[in-house]
């Protein structure tokens, strides 16, 4: 048959592994949502903070160009505004090779005093140009390329171009399309209010990276910029992304937008320029931002494990200062399990363990006292056996000396003496029982029967008796002794002090459980308040038979019998009286219904 495994239950655990655990449970989890709180706490600010120094950077850069923006759009409002420009634009006929000259020399000063500009070049409607940097490569009309046509659609707005592409121009210095920048602006006639003529101006790309390239974002992010078309402007060498595609900025998400390029997360916080319309990207690595949270986590987690060993610690410490003194006061239970009385807890400690200390002691001297009561009871019944022994030798010989004057009347044919002096004998047999305290109760029955029997010789017929008890108890043992002094305080204090004739009544039953008898007799009765007195007497405990002489309230004999009962059994057996004056008295005797010895 198999064993049943006992389930785990929390009870099972140690006191001291309670205390551990419940110190590490308030201790740890508390620790582990605070640092998850500020882990998460960080990792929103490290981000705002990155995505803030980002648009500051990104608007100074915007501030830089839309600088240089501004430049050229002044530049080319101080050509429109010469006159000789204007007589150039309208084709005006008595410009001489030396007018033309001058107007080159004007246009060489701006190129002169701001030296981020490239070349400069102004054409009017009719294909004419002039310019002391840019050429054209070829006889195509330059009216016809895209760069003049949407400058001619602005009608007199500066607008930014970006890389020049098919572009029939060529510079001086020879400079690629990926190295400048464009920007034109029509000149119109302010009678008529038509195009006759656009100022291009190229910017030097160099200047675009000057203010770009040496912006870090992180070790290894960067800016760029592209155009209103998604036109990279500029974008740093050994860049992380090649392209920008319109479609990733996202109304939803202004200002910036995630995406995984080439297998790396990228993070792209970007501002447009309102002047020159161009978007200034920030490109950075979401694991650069990650690293910095794992740095704050890594510092969280050393916090957490200095914690969790502080709190180990004094977990430990705190348990073992309280299951220490249990256990000690479980070491002295267990001494006095196994029968050392003497033992003491010792402890000084003022909490509820030192107090359930205390108790314990107090508990083992209480006990310590009961033993040496019944150490005591035990002594003083033997004495009362020894008396009783002592008191059984002249009742012993007075019955041999009686049963030869029962035979003596016998032989000379007294009958009624020899009667009389039998149950005077029955009576001291039964009295001695050999020695024995408990007897049947047939013998007491016969006992009383016997005593009953001599008091009516005595007393004639003043005296009337009857006993009425079931066959079947007569195997009950009962202290011997219980009956007669009862019977004896009916004869004297009821039956004699009446007029008349009197009866005796003793009868017994058994009810729930125990053995009832009861002595019944119709004399004078009790007073009202000695019969307070005397039940009062008999509700007392008995510690001793001692104590049973200083009690008066109702002689020797009936106190001897409570004490007897009360020694032997214990409560609640013993005798109770009830009695009423004029009527009679009725004395209980409560017994257990014991068969055997």
């Amino acid at each position: 048959m198999l064993k049943k495994v006992k389930s785990f239950e929390i009870n099972d655990l140690p006191i001291r592994s309670k205390i551990i655990v419940l110190l590490l449970v308030i201790s740890i989890l508390p620790s582990i949502a605070f640092g998850s709180l500020v882990n998460m706490a960080v990792d929103k600010i490290i981000e705002k903070q990155a995505s803030e120094h980002t648009l500051q950077l990104i608007g100074q850069a915007n501030k830089s160009l839309e600088s240089y923006g501004e430049t050229m759009q002044d530049v080319s409002y101080l050509i429109s505004f010469n006159p000789d420009i204007i007589r150039f634009l309208h084709g005006d006929e008595d410009l001489d090779s030396n007018d033309n000259y001058l107007l080159k020399k004007f246009l060489q000063g701006f190129t002169t005093v701001n030296p981020e500009i490239a070349g400069i070049l102004v054409i009017n409607e009719e294909g004419n140009y002039l310019s002391n940097e840019l050429y054209p490569r070829n006889i195509k009309s330059l009216t016809e390329e895209r760069w003049y046509q949407d400058a001619a659609r602005n009608k007199g707005i500066f607008k930014f171009i970006g890389h020049p592409t098919d572009r029939s121009l060529k510079s001086h210095v020879n400079y690629t399309d990926n190295e400048i920048v464009s920007g034109a602006r029509a000149i119109v006639d302010p009678e008529t209010e038509k195009v006759i003529g656009v100022v291009l101006i190229d910017l030097k790309l160099r200047v675009i990276s000057e203010i770009i390239e040496d912006v870090r974002l992180g070790k290894s992010g960067y800016l760029m910029v592209i155009d209103d078309e998604g036109e990279v402007i500029y974008s740093p060498r050994g860049s992380l992304v090649d392209s920008i595609q319109l479609s990733w900025f996202k109304s939803d998400s202004p200002n910036s937008f995630s995406k995984k390029i080439n297998g790396k997360n990228m993070q792209f916080i970007y501002r447009k320029s309102p002047f020159t319309n161009w978007t200034t990207i920030g490109v950075f690595s979401t694991t650069e931002s990650v690293m910095e949270v794992r740095q704050v986590n890594f510092y969280i987690i050393s916090i957490l494990f200095i914690v969790l060993a502080f709190v180990i610690g004094v977990s430990y410490y705190f348990s073992y200062s309280m299951s220490r003194p249990i256990n000690q006061l479980n070491s002295v239970m267990k001494k006095v399990e196994s029968g050392d009385l003497s033992i003491r807890y010792r402890g000084t400690r003022a909490d509820e363990i030192g107090m359930l200390g205390r108790s314990f002691n107090n508990m083992i001297e209480q006990i310590n006292k009961l033993i040496a009561l019944m150490q005591i009871q035990g002594r003083q019944k033997r004495e009362a056996e020894l008396q009783a022994l002592q008191a059984h030798i002249k009742p012993h010989f007075l019955y041999n000396t009686l049963d030869t004057i029962n035979w003596m009347s016998r032989k000379k044919g007294a009958l009624d003496v020899a009667e009389l002096v039998e149950s005077l004998s029955q009576l001291f047999r039964i009295g001695l029982s050999k020695g024995n305290d408990i007897i049947s109760l047939e013998d007491e029955m016969e006992h009383i029967h016997s005593y009953l029997k001599i008091q009516s010789a005595r007393y004639k017929d003043k005296l009337n008796y009857s006993i009425s008890i079931n066959p079947e108890l007569n195997n009950i043992k009962v202290v011997k002794l219980v009956l007669q002094p009862i019977v004896e305080n009916a004869i004297y204090h009821g039956i004699k002090e009446r007029r008349g004739p009197g009866n005796i009544t003793i009868s017994g039953e058994e009810a729930q459980g125990n053995l009832v008898l009861y002595v019944k007799d119709d004399g004078v009765g009790i007073p009202e308040e000695r019969l307070c007195k005397l039940n009062e007497s008999l509700a007392v405990s008995f510690d001793s038979l001692e104590e049973t002489r200083n009690r008066e309230a109702i002689g020797y004999g009936v106190m001897n019998v409570q004490a007897r009962i009360r020694l032997t059994f214990g409560e609640p057996y013993g005798l109770s009286i009830e009695s009423e004056q004029g009527k009679g008295t009725i004395v209980k005797i409560l017994l257990p219904l014991n068969r055997k010895q």
